[in-house]
């Protein structure tokens, strides 16, 4: 799918939403025998940070009957959160929701026509594919994938099973975002020659690595799932993202928004021939002696066989602001410089949160076109909406951020990952989604396998 091909994709199904609809989604769709002008039946697995966005943003659309959705499912291994999550979403909705403490059984349900998936990173690869080969549609939290082998076994999966599998990259359903990558395309800073992304956010201390019982009704195997499974501890429970087993660190966390966005808005359809990484830990090793694994600063350089190039820099600690990001621009966490920065040869663009664009032209930065929404709202809603309109019509196209543009912005955070792990530049092999002469690198481009929760080489 070509950028403008996708960009008018994008365009429409915003616009359908806004219109009610009506028109383009009035013809009865079929899917696995069911008649899709009925509600579509949707769980959420995985009872998380995330999952809160998900049941608000399901709910509400329960109420729209272009979307015509139910949340009619939710699944935890941890059968605390999952008794809490009940007590909250069924008072919400106002109706019975089916409760599920392992994943399968929500996949082998077959009243359940669709999964989001709010679970860690290790899992989200074969969620999705487990997820297709049940004949479901499909919403994955961001990364996509914990890596880039299990990422490209998604996008198959999904191919080959013909689901509607949309990636959790919110922006790509931000009106004022679109409007602003789709003027980027158009020229309004000119040539754009570089692109530069940050997440700068305090994370503190975050602790160390204690072993202890695992708390009743937890099944830690099931959490642990396709990872390696380590002795239970808090840390290992609630600092995931740190970890290299079951995270991805900050730029897998908070920059592959930001990363999402460099490549919309440079027409990067393609992975980077060229890779640099140096980075530390040095506040979590030394200062807080943290069991944190994943580096708190990570400077990032990447190149494109068509010589474009992007920047990408993540700090865990106190900073300075960078482009106004925070102090003029603030983010949704409003303590946190992030963003995205454009050049080109006429001016610059930022998109400093989720929901709008700025321009800044010429040599004396006189303001250009620019769109903002009051309070820097996160489109999880828009995002969803677009998901379920797309599920209803059957066509992959209508996705805002359909899951092969979802593993291409998470490889890019992996690639990272890659090169500070080995320490040297890299070269990239985009089309083997191998590294040229590099044994070591190679090895970090998947993990071991473990029994039954093992990401299959043919899906």
């Amino acid at each position: 799918m070509t950028e403008t091909t996708s960009r008018v994709n994008r365009r429409q199904s915003l616009q359908a939403a806004a219109a009610g609809a009506a028109g383009l989604f009035a013809a009865p769709a079929i899917v696995r025998g069911q008649n899709l002008n009925d509600k579509i039946r949707v769980a959420i697995v995985g009872m998380g940070g995330r999952a809160k966005a998900h049941a608000e943003s399901l709910v509400e659309l329960e109420n729209e009957s272009t979307a015509g959705v139910t949340l009619a499912g939710l699944c935890d291994c941890d059968q605390a959160k999952l008794k809490s999550a009940e007590t909250v979403w069924t008072e919400r909705s106002g109706h019975k929701i089916d409760t599920y403490d392992d994943m399968r059984r929500v996949l082998d349900d077959p009243s359940i026509d669709a999964v989001t998936f709010a679970t860690p990173n290790h899992w989200h690869s074969l969620n999705v594919i487990w997820g297709c080969q049940a004949g479901k549609d499909v919403y994955v939290e961001k990364p996509g994938s914990h890596n880039i082998f299990e990422g490209r076994k998604m996008v198959q999966a999904a191919r080959k099973y013909n689901r509607i599998v949309q990636h959790g990259t919110q922006c790509r359903s931000s009106p004022n975002i679109v409007e602003g990558i789709d003027k980027l395309h158009q020229g309004v800073i000119g040539e754009v020659y570089f692109a530069r992304g940050i997440a700068y956010k305090i994370r503190g201390d975050l602790g160390k690595h204690a072993p202890r019982p695992v708390p009743d009704g937890l099944d830690w195997n099931a959490w642990c799932g396709p990872a390696a499974v380590h002795e239970f501890s808090n840390f290992q429970h609630r600092r995931w993202h740190w970890i290299w087993d079951y995270g991805n660190g900050e730029i897998g966390n908070q920059g592959v928004h930001q990363m999402d966005i460099l490549r919309w808005g440079l027409k990067l359809d393609s992975h980077p021939m060229q890779i640099s990484s140096i980075g530390s830990n040095y506040m979590q090793e030394k200062v807080h002696q943290s069991s944190a694994e994943t580096p708190g600063v990570l400077s990032t350089s990447m190149k494109w066989a068509d010589g474009k190039m992007i920047e990408f820099a993540v700090r865990d600690w106190y900073t300075n602001a960078e482009a106004g990001f925070r102090d003029k621009y603030p983010f949704v966490q409003k303590d946190f410089p992030v963003g995205t920065i454009f050049l080109g040869t006429e001016g610059t663009m930022i998109i400093p949160d989720y929901s709008s664009y700025y321009t800044f032209l010429g040599r004396n930065r006189e303001p250009g076109p620019s769109a903002f929404e009051e309070g820097s709202p996160i489109s999880n809603l828009p995002h969803f909406r677009n998901w379920a309109l797309a599920v209803r019509a059957r066509k992959q196209e209508f996705l805002s951020a359909e899951i092969e543009q979802g593993h291409y912005s998470a490889a890019l955070c992996h690639l990272a990952n890659i090169a500070y792990r080995v320490d040297r530049t890299l070269h990239f092999d985009g089309d083997s989604e191998t590294f040229k002469d590099d044994a070591q690198a190679d090895q970090l481009l998947t993990r071991p396998p473990r029994g039954a929760f093992t990401v299959p080489d043919v899906v």
